[in-house]
């Protein structure tokens, strides 16, 4: 007898299962589209990630940027407040990483690849910006603040009034890593700082 019933409700469960199995909506087409009898293209066997292939035209990119920080904020230039404190100026950061990444011509030229860490410093009251190579980084001397001024020619004039801050003066710096010159078609590769 029991074998009876557990024979009984597998069957039972069987007879659900099975044809809520079938009826489910494949993956990636709609619900809709298969209730209209619409059949879509087989799905790929290979990931159906966008595959990124190199612009003729663009040179391959020598340089991966680390998150802007926020280094010191305050009242003062010198700033009071340590930079885990200080608000985010996002219109700010965004405008400066934009300046790096699109100045090619600003890329140090050396075959090794190495770390220049762009220090900007926003003020407010004078409604100016300034950068700098920072204190960490591979790059130093001459070298370092050519690429720094040219980083600060390319950067646009914000729209100081639109731009909420809580403090007059903002220190913001971001670690850019350039790659070394073979190196750039392999985004992977680790930089060489022989």
């Amino acid at each position: 007898m029991r074998a009876q019933i557990v024979v009984a409700l597998v069957v039972a469960v069987t007879l659900v299962a099975v044809p809520l199995y079938l009826m489910r909506s494949p993956e990636g087409q709609p619900a809709a589209a298969r209730d209209a009898g619409v059949e879509s293209a087989p799905k790929p066997l290979v990931s159906s990630r966008p595959v990124e292939t190199p612009d003729a035209g663009k040179p391959p990119e020598r340089l991966k940027l680390a998150a802007a920080q926020r280094v010191r904020c305050g009242a003062t230039p010198k700033g009071s407040q340590e930079g885990g404190l200080c608000d985010q100026l996002v219109p700010i950061e965004q405008m400066f990483e934009k300046a790096i990444r699109d100045s090619p011509s600003c890329t140090p030229r050396v075959k090794q690849g190495g770390t220049l860490n762009y220090v900007l410093t926003v003020d407010f009251v004078k409604r100016a910006l300034h950068v700098f190579p920072g204190a960490s980084g591979d790059f130093r001397g001459p070298q370092a603040r050519r690429a720094a001024t040219c980083i600060k020619r390319a950067l646009p004039k914000p729209d100081w009034d639109a731009i909420r801050h809580q403090y007059r003066h903002y220190t913001i710096a971001i670690l850019t890593t350039y790659l070394p010159e073979g190196a750039a078609s392999n985004p992977n590769a680790a930089p060489n700082f022989e």
